[in-house]
């Protein structure tokens, strides 16, 4: 078959506009720079948004029950939990490979189980396993845990990590606790023999180990409220706020002495996250709403998923609600916007911080939850 100089300017063209359309395509799907993570529970998966557009560029399997989500420092791979429960079989983290938009293999846990709240910190992943009252630690470098430590406490849920690793956070929903975890020196009894004579008892417990002291971790578990889940530490690292979700109390801690200095009632029902505002003037928290019609605390949410609370007077500033119940909180560095994922209508709410106002909303797959920030 011949092709004739009109018909190879035509074929030409055509093969030209495809190549367009293609790269057009393609660079539309790319994982924005930031770029807004949101878990769809109930779909099993992970929504890459624009923060600009407000759109979802693409979507990624998340595996079984994903809850909480992170991102690694440089914006290349996100972290999953897979939870299924505090008493689940579950024991895997998803991987998710941001740049090429796909799960990666899953990080196997062994006798680890319901992974839950998530931090990145020093290069390294932090977790909850509720099953087994515990968190650990997980390096990518090495692709190994490196580190179990055991809270002692019934549902250890949530994880803080301070920036230079020596404190660690947790919120503990059954036991109704906050534990402050702490790196601290140990101390050593005098080294010499035993009572009552005898040989020198060496490295051990009458003296430090050779080489020198290691640091070792202290747990204090202070009292918060009955289900403390959602909390934040403050900005300047002196406070933690706790939600009670089934008192409707916020409970304040001091962090240097390991106290609970107030308990004060909040408006929003069953709250869930709490997030401090960059600059620590105020507090946002989010509720699932529930409890029985005609109830106090029915009552006092007046319908609001969103409190906004004056951190340094504990007063409410405003109420907002958002449609349904809601979860998950990111606001972003700047302090301009906070998204707000209402699990119970499938949707994220986007909220001008300086005017406290539903600045818009993004359309997600069933019941959105966790949520990050990847850079």
């Amino acid at each position: 078959m011949t092709v004739t100089t009109l018909g190879r300017a035509s074929l030409y063209r055509a093969v030209a506009l495809g190549v367009f359309l293609f790269s057009a395509k393609w660079v539309a799907a790319q994982t924005p720079s930031p770029a807004l993570l949101v878990l769809e529970k109930s779909d099993k998966s992970m929504a890459i948004v624009d923060p600009g557009s407000l759109k979802i560029v693409a979507r990624v399997p998340a595996g079984e029950d994903p809850h909480e989500i992170v991102a690694s420092p440089d914006g290349k791979v996100a972290y999953i939990s897979n939870y299924g429960g505090s008493d689940s079989n579950l024991n895997t983290i998803s991987v998710v490979d941001l740049v090429a938009q796909k799960p990666l293999p899953p990080i196997d846990l062994g006798a680890l189980h319901s992974a839950h709240g998530l931090a990145f910190a020093g290069g390294k992943l932090y977790f909850t396993v509720e099953t087994n009252k515990a968190f650990g630690r997980y390096d990518p470098a090495t692709q190994t845990i490196d580190w179990v430590l055991g809270t002692g406490q019934d549902r250890t849920h949530m994880i803080n990590v301070s920036e230079n690793l020596d404190r660690i956070f947790t919120a503990n929903v059954n036991s109704g606790t906050i534990s402050i975890i702490e790196q601290v020196m140990p101390s050593f009894p005098p080294q010499g023999g035993p009572p009552g004579g005898g040989p020198p008892s060496g490295p051990g417990p009458g003296g430090p180990p050779p080489g020198g002291p290691r640091k070792t971790w202290k747990i204090t578990s202070v009292p918060s409220g009955r289900g403390s889940e959602g909390f934040d530490v403050s900005p300047d690292g002196k406070q933690i706020w706790a939600g009670n979700a089934q008192d409707g109390t916020v409970t304040v801690i001091d962090v240097a002495s390991k106290k609970a200095v107030q308990t004060f009632p909040v408006s929003v029902n069953h709250a869930n996250r709490l997030k401090f505002t960059p600059d620590g003037k105020r507090v946002l928290i989010s509720g699932l709403g529930g409890g029985p019609p005609g109830s106090a605390s029915a009552a006092a949410s007046n319908g609001s998923n969103l409190a906004v609370i004056d951190a340094a007077t504990h007063k409410e500033i405003k109420q907002l609600s958002l449609g349904g119940g809601a979860a998950g909180i990111l606001i972003v560095a700047d302090g301009s916007r906070a998204f707000v994922a209402v699990s119970g209508k499938d949707k994220v709410a986007v909220i001008d911080l300086k005017t406290l106002e539903i600045a818009g909303e993004i359309p997600t797959g069933r019941q959105p939850d966790g949520l990050a920030w990847a850079r």
